[in-house]
């Protein structure tokens, strides 16, 4: 186990962050239930996490950041993020020459979670038709497949949801340029509109981030790993005392 000592020279060295293009922007809860969140920046090509700041207010996330060098902070490239307000104001602070991406999951679970609005509505209850809604089909066995049709055909409404749910999953996974991805989004929209109302209407606000997708395949995949190890490390550790032992514990164990 390293010591105080040993936690504090680490987090000294670890100010360096090189020259990243790729970030991305997240926050996690450091009391569960208490409503006090901490925001994180990770390295996306190099899996590795840069900072850890004990507030979820833009202004204070841009004031810890602005503390590295310009030329650092104008060479990122994108910040991949989730749709809460408060990042692009950071982005566009901190990072002048980066595209905010809005990360692929977060879009899709947005839509998930008006399809299961759908469901409960129906009052199709249990587990196993959560799951089987929620799966994309592709991912089905033949016999799952054969399960999901009954729940499909008992409402015109919940089948047409579900199918727009993996439409915007091909739309996705197609091999497709930012402006086909925008095309092919504006149409799903007009669809969405109606099934999904008000999740597809912050979907549309958001358009031009989501798109940017198309542009590298960025996504958060790599940050949503680094919070469930930083959830583990807490867990573990019984919790900490101040945010200054935690930071230093965190970018001990996840700096790369």
């Amino acid at each position: 186990m390293l010591s105080r000592t040993s936690f504090t020279k680490l987090l000294v060295l670890k100010k360096n962050w090189g020259y990243p293009k790729r970030l991305s922007l997240d926050e996690f809860a450091r009391r569960k239930g208490q409503g006090k969140f901490a925001t994180i920046l990770t390295d996306l090509d190099k899996s590795s996490l840069l900072e850890v700041i004990d507030s979820h207010k833009s202004d204070d996330i841009i004031a810890v950041l602005k503390q590295q060098p310009l030329a650092m902070r104008e060479g990122v490239e994108e910040v991949c993020v989730d749709m809460w307000g408060g990042f692009p104001k950071v982005i566009r602070e901190v990072f002048p020459n980066a595209k905010i991406v809005v990360d692929r999951f977060h879009v899709q679970k947005l839509v998930n979670k008006a399809v299961n609005k759908i469901r409960i509505k129906l009052s199709l209850k249990g587990l196993k038709n959560r799951w089987l809604l929620m799966n994309n089909k592709t991912n089905l066995t033949n016999e799952e497949k054969e399960e999901l049709e009954p729940i499909l055909t008992s409402s015109p409404s919940l089948r047409i949801a579900h199918e727009l749910k993996e439409e915007l999953i091909a739309i996705y996974n197609s091999d497709i340029t930012s402006c086909g991805g925008m095309r092919a989004m504006k149409k799903w929209l007009i669809s969405a509109r109606v099934m999904f109302g008000s999740a597809a209407d912050t979907l549309d606000s958001h358009l031009a981030e989501i798109c940017n997708y198309f542009n590298n395949r960025t996504t958060s995949g790599v940050t949503e790993g680094i919070n469930t190890r930083i959830k583990l490390i807490i867990r573990q550790s019984y919790g900490f005392k101040n945010f200054d032992l935690m930071k230093e514990k965190l970018l001990a164990c996840l700096f790369k």
